[in-house]
């Protein structure tokens, strides 16, 4: 179907502009194809943990960003779930709190992981940005850059399985983030999706909507280039 310029595209059209950056997203990266293969070692896992927690903790900033900026009490009472889920009712519980202990699992301490020392410049770089889009920009652009949830149910479960298989010496305690949110991410990353569609209802928020979701993919694979070109890998990209 043939549209005018600027006319809005049809929903299954819009979806499949959203599906298409599915090849952009970061399970391609050269350091996770790495660290599926077995290639990595404890200190490059170590390093690894210690930078995801730094994007792990900014999530419940960044969602609380979007319930600021959102006019929409229907909205804001689905995203509040979405802090609970990574901050938790308490100390003990969350899906920070399980970061955590794979970091431990790891090998570090969690007050090595806390103090962010390990934090990588450029990984620091590209988070920080994420949270200042959603900060800044329109709340439902920052919502649809989350939509690399649709794209993260079946990376997770295959960098479990490699987890496993090539890193014996995790204990399995520290594998209850992913084990966690496989069980989640799906229906989740379903539920975003039919949000964003009804209410992307123009051509140009359609369009900014597949921009965020392109911005989101970038600030993923940014924080992987950090690690691989600190990993002496140069951090180029396939």
């Amino acid at each position: 179907m043939t549209h005018e310029a600027g006319a809005p595209w049809s929903e299954a059209e819009f979806r499949k502009a959203l599906y298409a950056l599915e090849s952009s997203y970061w399970d391609r990266h050269p350091f996770h194809q790495r660290m599926h293969d077995g290639l990595l070692d404890k200190g490059e896992l170590r390093l690894w943990a210690a930078n995801r927690w730094y994007y792990q903790r900014c999530l419940p900033q960044k969602d609380a960003a979007i319930v600021a900026n959102c006019p929409l009490p229907e909205v804001r009472r689905q995203w509040l779930s979405r802090i609970v889920y990574h901050d938790g009712t308490d100390s003990s519980s969350g899906g920070a709190e399980k970061w955590l202990r794979l970091a431990e699992a790891v090998g570090l301490g969690q007050d090595e992981v806390l103090s962010e020392r390990l934090v990588l410049p450029g990984v620091r770089f590209a988070v920080d940005a994420y949270g200042d889009f959603a900060r800044r920009r329109p709340w439902l652009e920052a919502v649809a850059s989350g939509l690399t949830e649709l794209f993260s149910p079946g990376l997770l479960a295959h960098r479990l399985g490699r987890l496993r298989e090539h890193y014996p010496w995790i204990a399995e305690e520290g594998f209850q983030y992913f084990t966690a949110r496989i069980e989640v991410v799906g229906p989740e990353g379903r539920s975003l999706l039919d949000l964003v569609a009804r209410h992307a209802v123009t051509r140009a928020q359609q369009e900014a909507c597949v921009k965020a979701l392109a911005f989101k993919c970038d600030v993923l694979s940014a924080v992987l280039d950090a690690l691989d070109y600190h990993s002496g890998n140069g951090g180029t990209r396939t």
